[in-house]
């Protein structure tokens, strides 16, 4: 079970409120004094560990848990504290309730709960780059067959992608059930219900795959040429598992987090694009990366992001799906589809954030009828899909701008069973996937992370002009007048809205003197490193020409603005700028 970003906060504040009430805090130093002055050596180091183990010999966690009890609905998500019952028993005591909300759950309600634990493990270099180590599901359940509710499991982990077979080191892992059960299960009837799992999702999976197999075969009848289209049913994760593609989408609520559609579709965009690394040629090797997996890397290939996007845009209450196709030169691509009531076909890009309306080209029109030329980059389609349904392309033609997309046209898209897909796709319907977790809120300060980056690029640029003989003059005013244009920037890619630049270029041209010239470069970044994206601008003929700028009354000036967003994504803007006296 997971809680919602505003629901776990308020979860915070209702336990600090408690431990505040209780004097947690004060008894802790308590105990800390006198397990230093009884129990250790002068030269001894006091560890984690043994603080938790003093707290508990004095009883001071178990009283926490017994002062704390929460009732949770399941229908609607909301959690509320009650204080202890007069009747209390503290064998019953634990956060997760049955949905009754007054009966404790105990080992048996456990055991049903079949959502594994997913630990990803991430990689960061010196330069702020991660890569994905690790994916694993732990199934946690083997600790309610253990004695005292406590067990221990050296779980290996593998690698991921192309090195999915290939171990990277042995986890040690200590699962601990608190507070404790009343009761707990034999290991063979744990054994036994976890067996009996697997051979019902087994026999899911191999059903859908008959079933499948067969959508397919008639789906070739209809017309051979079929045989090209590019119609996904299966993907592989990161782990190298073959999944429905069904599976890799889900209604997402993003909390408060993110308030609109759009805003949704500029949080995926700022996600870093990566394909999936290959050894040696061959072409594009495939990985659809499971969410969690995507949102810990903080980037991934194009149908990582068109998952994600059409998850949030099923969670806005839209009819969302997933386009797997081609664009320019035939490249293999995936982008987001949103039907409205109205007919209106809209295709999101995932990867830019860029929305395009669909209007079809009838080629059976006559030559004198003007028809209208497509804006998006998508050239063929092969299949639609969201968390319920999956629809191949059957019209003669898969090319996107000729397409009719009348989903409920089985003459036009040939749809699987939704029963079908439901039996493999649903939640709880297999025990190898968790729900999907919930967005977190950023960590990064928006201001301090842009006064940082500034401060750099301006001593890069410092260094860069006086590698070339040139002295730099700051001009602090300027580099302030640039916010609103990255502010608007920023909007604008957002809303779509333009708004603000009226008053920016009123500002400069106030602050640029008769007879001088104002130059400025805006850019835009998905990664904070400052050292990168300096030798990014430099790339650029117009940029390098303002840093290197040479004349008279020189003045420079650099802005960054950091807009941050869930799971520490973030938009840099950059702009550079100067300002000179021209000399004729």
């Amino acid at each position: 079970m997971s809680l919602p970003p505003e629901k776990a906060s308020e979860l915070k504040q209702l336990i600090h409120q408690q431990l505040n009430k209780m004097d947690v805090h004060g008894r802790i130093r308590e105990v800390l004094a006198e397990t230093i002055r009884e129990e250790l050596a002068p030269e001894q180091q006091l560890s984690t560990e043994d603080l938790i183990k003093a707290l508990r010999r004095r009883g001071i966690v178990d009283d926490v848990m017994k002062e704390i009890t929460f009732v949770t609905d399941l229908a609607d998500g909301e959690l509320t504290s009650s204080p202890k019952p007069s009747n209390f028993n503290d064998k019953q005591s634990t956060l997760l309730k049955k949905s009754d909300g007054t009966r404790m759950a105990d080992a048996t309600t456990m055991l049903s709960i079949c959502d594994p634990v997913h630990m990803v493990l991430i990689k960061t270099d010196i330069f702020g780059e991660t890569s994905l180590v690790a994916s694993y599901f732990l199934e946690w359940r083997s600790v309610l067959g253990s004695d005292n509710g406590m067990t221990n499991i050296a779980v290996e982990l593998l690698g991921v992608g192309t090195e999915s077979k290939v171990s990277v080191g042995i986890l040690n892992v200590k699962l601990e059930v608190y507070p404790q059960l009343n009761q707990t299960l034999s290991q063979e009837i744990v054994n036994t219900q976890l067996a009996l799992e697997r051979q019902k999702t087994a026999e899911r999976e191999r059903l859908f795959l008959v079933y499948a197999k067969q959508w397919w075969r008639e789906y070739l009848q209809i017309r051979p040429s079929h045989n090209s289209r590019l119609v996904k049913i299966f993907a592989q994760d990161e782990n190298g598992i073959n999944r429905p593609v069904c599976s890799y989408v889900r209604p997402l609520r993003a909390g408060r987090l993110l308030d609109t559609p759009r805003q949704a579709a500029r949080f995926v965009n700022v996600l870093g694009y990566e394909r999936a690394s290959v050894i040696g040629g061959g072409g594009k090797h495939e990985q659809w990366c499971t969410l969690l997996a995507f949102l810990c890397r903080n980037k991934g290939d194009c149908e990582d992001h068109a998952n994600l996007l059409c998850s949030l845009l099923l969670g806005y209450g839209l009819e969302a799906f997933v386009c797997v196709g081609t664009k320019a030169k035939g490249v293999p691509h995936t982008w987001v589809m949103t039907c409205g009531t109205d007919g209106t076909i809209t295709f999101w890009e995932s990867l830019t954030g860029h929305r395009y309306i669909h209007k079809p080209i009838n080629p059976d029109d006559p030559p004198a009828v003007e028809q209208p030329k497509p804006l998006y980059p998508y050239r063929t389609i092969g299949c639609v899909f969201n968390h319920q349904m999956f629809l191949g392309n059957c019209q003669p033609s898969d090319s996107v701008e000729l397409c009719v997309f009348d989903l409920n046209d089985e003459s036009k898209w040939k749809p699987m069973s939704e029963e079908a897909i439901k039996s493999v796709c649903a939640p709880g319907a297999t025990t190898s996937l968790p729900l999907f977790p919930p967005l977190c809120a950023s960590v990064i300060d928006s201001s301090v992370t842009s006064n940082e980056i500034e401060m750099q690029l301006r001593l890069l640029v410092s260094e860069h002009r006086q590698d070339l003989g040139l002295t730099t003059v700051w001009e602090d005013q300027l580099s302030y007048l640039l916010s609103p244009a990255l502010a608007s920037y920023e909007f604008e890619r957002t809303t779509s809205i333009s708004a603000g630049n009226e008053e920016f270029q009123d500002a400069i041209r106030r602050a640029v003197p008769d007879g001088h010239t104002f130059k400025g470069f805006p850019i835009h970044f998905v990664y904070r490193n400052a050292r990168r994206a300096f030798a990014t601008c430099l790339r650029s003929p117009f940029c390098e020409e303002i840093i290197c700028c040479r004349g008279d009354q020189v003045r420079l000036a650099v802005r960054v603005r950091v807009f941050t967003y869930p799971e520490s994504a973030c938009a840099v803007w950059i702009m550079f700028a100067c300002k000179y006296r021209s000399v004729l």
